[in-house]
């Protein structure tokens, strides 16, 4: 049977993979537009930028728990898989097929936190107020993508 610190450490290092997923993600979908995507490429930018910050911070969290440290990206699990089509699908330079596609992914990192806060976790206050304040910049950038996909609708 898990402790609650090994859980604590698997549910922040599943976070970390679905992060460093979706850095590659907007990474990838950045290089992917036009010349006439400098809008875009600024929002993706600033995505990936949060997730770095959101990686730092939680894998600090593990270090506080004593835990190893997960450094790559996922290779499996359903919640990753969204943004691992994301960054195989793009194709094109269609705006409105990549922040489709940015939206699938976003809509996976924002289920992966709701899940990593469920009280099964048993996250200690420290943690799930962390997590917290991810989830709500997570749920930002989803609107954000959702606004613009919805606009080359």
């Amino acid at each position: 049977m898990e402790t609650t610190t090994e859980k604590s450490v698997e549910v922040l290092n599943d976070l970390i993979e679905i992060n460093n997923d979706r850095i590659d993600g907007f990474t990838r979908a950045s290089k992917d537009l036009g010349e006439g995507d400098l809008d875009l490429k600024a929002v993706f930018d600033k995505f990936a930028s949060d997730s770095r910050k959101n990686v730092q911070e939680l894998s600090a969290a593990v270090g506080q728990l004593g835990g190893e440290l997960e450094t790559g990206n996922s290779v499996s699990g359903t919640l990753h898989r969204a943004w691992i089509d994301v960054k195989a699908t793009f194709s094109g330079h269609d705006r409105k097929a990549i922040l489709d596609e940015c939206e699938r992914g976003e809509d996976a990192i924002k289920k992966a936190y709701q899940d990593a806060l469920s009280e099964d976790n048993g996250l200690s206050p420290q943690f799930s107020e962390l997590l917290t304040r991810q989830q709500q910049d997570i749920n930002e950038g989803h609107d954000s993508i959702k606004a613009l996909r919805d606009m080359h609708s």
